[in-house]
């Protein structure tokens, strides 16, 4: 696979942002009142929901739009796994997640078949030529056409692949595109008239701008949560009342016996992999060792690409030729490169392209590269793109590759594979004599030791096991006393059977008193801070002074950095929350209690300063692009919320009976 695809994971957020454009259509779904109530009974298994012409008419003359439920479930598992990877979630949750994703993106999906047909009905459809020139000037061009240069039929479907999975074709990837650039059409269409006032701009960011010094005390949530000392009496009435929270506290716990082996007690020690099955590995797959043609070259371009007027090309081609006449008197290629060359990413390296496989390169540019030794340097080649001078500096023939090259990665994987048949075949032979002998009697007859743990939770640890999650997750889906069974454990099996269970069940309140003082503490807390910022803030007015009135009530007095909206104060957090207000106090004027992250917050503003003139000027174009969107946003929204009301109005979504059903999924 190509080089720069393997390399840069970029490919994967560039894809999610072309094909999923439409993503805050996900938050409006939500915001639009009735937009997923039932509309009928498309209660096919493979459909999600279907979408036509809103209307009597629409139902029989109009466009209709299906969003299949394949569609919505690929789209959910790909942003969750991609979730999963940013989190650090591990994958056996996404089966768990997925419903609840099911049901974010699938009336995202619908709300995208509804701009669809507003589109087609205003005549925005994406025309071949118009793909082909994103895809050539685009977002995606860095991948598709690297250095100005195709990568090929070969390169762009594993492009496809690597971006959007095995299962999408190159009639889906473009039909896609098209579909966006559609709805971006629409989106431009609506938005393209808003216009901001200079006044408005000036006026924003003259608050935007604005900048305060301030005083402030902190009562933090959980140093008061400390100061709530509750009696024994208290806290068994409090558990007493909360006796449904309670009921499952202690989750069910198990006691399981096992026994386990890793590669090293394998019967009969480690099976060696013979040179004849090394040749038969490396006969049977050969496609994997095919080495495809490459070349790396340096190239000076001068721009004519195809489609150039006449005298363009005309001059393009003198150009070179004059170029050609120094390089070939002599002149350093590489420096001619830099002065000459219009491939400037290339140019700067003195015109060279790295190593790359012919086949994404201009067919004219590869046939020529490959024309000549290393060395030597052709005269005037024209692309697509215009007249290149190549120097070829390396060729590597496609082939495969010899025995010897791969033979220990080979070995490696004969290995592994022996390894693990053994192993499966050792595990299944130990299962079999324990369901017929008991785990005792078939670790003694193989030397091998059981294991009996304590009761242990389902997220719970193993000791001695490299990897205990299957032989948990097996353990709490069997029934106490059932058969032996087995599982792996990373570096070998384990053969287990369940002692004993202990269902999930109510704690005793002596065991379970310090969770219970965290809870009533954290139920309690709340109040009792704004009680306590109430009184602090009473208190500061009464004395006129808050640093007086902290130090009588014992909490902290800070002073802050000159701040803006966009700022973050320790203790208070982001500036663009309910300490804002701050921005509108007059100097020395003590403020309402605040409600921070954590704490409860009373400031005073000791100075402010305000943009000048000149900051104003300076942010004017930054200020109006912010404003600018806010509102093509705002009315983006608007007319979604018409559309969709209308579509609902009018009997235009009809949704499945699982799209219905929270969580829906196919085979559940």
């Amino acid at each position: 696979m190509i080089r720069f695809l393997q390399q840069d994971n970029k490919i994967v957020k560039i894809m999610f942002g072309v094909i999923i454009g439409v993503a805050c259509v996900a938050m409006v779904a939500y915001l639009v009142p009735g937009l997923m109530d039932p509309g009928g009974g498309a209660d096919a298994a493979a459909t999600y929901a279907t979408v036509h012409t809103p209307g009597a008419m629409g139902r029989i003359f109009g466009e209709s739009t299906t969003v299949k439920m394949e569609d919505v479930t690929r789209l959910a598992e790909r942003q969750l796994q991609q979730q999963m990877q940013q989190r650090q979630i591990p994958d056996s949750m996404v089966r768990q997640l997925l419903p609840l994703m099911i049901d974010r993106v699938g009336p995202a999906l619908v709300q995208r078949a509804i701009l669809q047909q507003e589109a087609d009905r205003l005549h925005l459809q994406v025309s071949d030529d118009d793909l082909r020139t994103y895809l050539r000037t685009g977002p995606l061009s860095q991948y598709l056409f690297p250095n100005g240069q195709y990568v090929g039929d070969d390169g762009y479907i594993n492009f496809i692949q690597m971006a959007m999975g095995q299962d999408v074709s190159k009639a889906d990837f473009e039909g896609q595109v098209k579909q966006d650039l559609e709805l971006q059409r629409l989106q431009a269409l609506i938005t393209g008239g808003v216009t901001v006032p200079d006044a408005a701009v000036r006026a924003a960011y003259q608050v935007q701008g604005t900048k305060v010094k301030f005083d402030y005390a902190v009562i933090s949530l959980d140093d008061l949560k400390k100061t709530i000392n509750p009696s024994d009496a208290d806290l068994e009435t409090y558990f007493k009342q909360s006796a449904t929270r309670y009921a499952l506290a202690i989750p069910e716990t198990r006691k399981i016996e096992y026994v386990a082996f890793t590669a090293a007690q394998l019967p009969g020690g480690k099976a060696k992999v013979s040179d004849a099955e090394i040749q038969a590995y490396y006969t049977a797959h050969q496609a994997e060792y095919k080495t495809e043609e490459m070349v790396q070259t340096r190239h000076i371009l001068i721009n004519a690409p195809t489609g150039s007027d006449a005298k363009t090309d005309a001059a393009a081609k003198a150009k070179a030729q004059d170029v050609l006449k120094q390089v070939l008197a002599g002149g350093n290629f590489a420096d001619l490169a830099k002065q000459y060359s219009d491939d400037k990413q290339s140019a700067v390296t003195g015109g060279e392209i790295p190593l790359i496989a012919t086949a994404g390169l201009d067919p004219a540019y590869a046939k020529a590269a490959m024309a000549l030794n290393p060395g030597q340097t052709s005269g005037l080649v024209k692309s697509a793109f215009g007249y290149h001078i190549i120097q070829t500096e390396k060729k590597v023939a496609a082939g495969v590759k010899p025995l010897a090259e791969v033979k220990d990665s080979i070995v490696q994987a004969l290995d592994q594979q022996k390894q693990g048949a053994a192993e499966q075949q050792f595990a299944a032979q130990l299962t079999a004599e324990a369901q017929k002998n008991g785990l005792d009697k078939t670790a003694a007859a193989h030397g091998l030791h059981v294991v009996t743990t304590d009761y242990v939770a389902k997220d719970g640890v193993i000791g001695g096991l490299s990897d205990p999650a299957a032989l948990l997750a097996g353990a709490f889906t069997a029934d106490k006393g059932a058969p032996a069974a087995e599982v792996s454990t990373g570096d070998g099996y384990a053969m287990f059977t369940v002692v004993d269970v202990k269902t999930a069940h109510a704690p005793q309140f002596a065991e379970y008193k310090s969770h219970i003082l965290d809870d009533y503490r954290t139920q309690k807390a709340p109040a009792l801070l704004e009680q306590q910022t109430d009184k602090l803030d009473d208190r500061a007015k009464v004395l006129n002074d808050l640093k007086k009135a902290a130090a009588e009530m014992k909490v902290p007095f800070k002073t802050s950095d000159f701040v803006g909206q966009d700022g973050q104060v320790p203790d208070i957090g982001a500036m663009s929350g309910p300490a804002s207000l701050a921005f509108s106090l007059p100097k020395g004027q003590i403020s309402p209690p605040i409600d921070a992250e954590q704490a409860g917050v009373v400031l005073v503003v000791t100075d402010k300063q305000e943009p000048s003139a000149d900051d104003i000027a300076k942010n004017f174009d930054h200020t109006r692009e912010q404003l600018l969107n806010d509102q093509k946003d705002e009315i983006y929204r608007v007319f979604l919320g018409t559309l969709s009301k209308k579509y609902q109005d009018g009997n235009g979504i009809r949704m499945s009976q699982q799209a219905q059903t929270p969580g829906g999924i196919p085979g559940n």
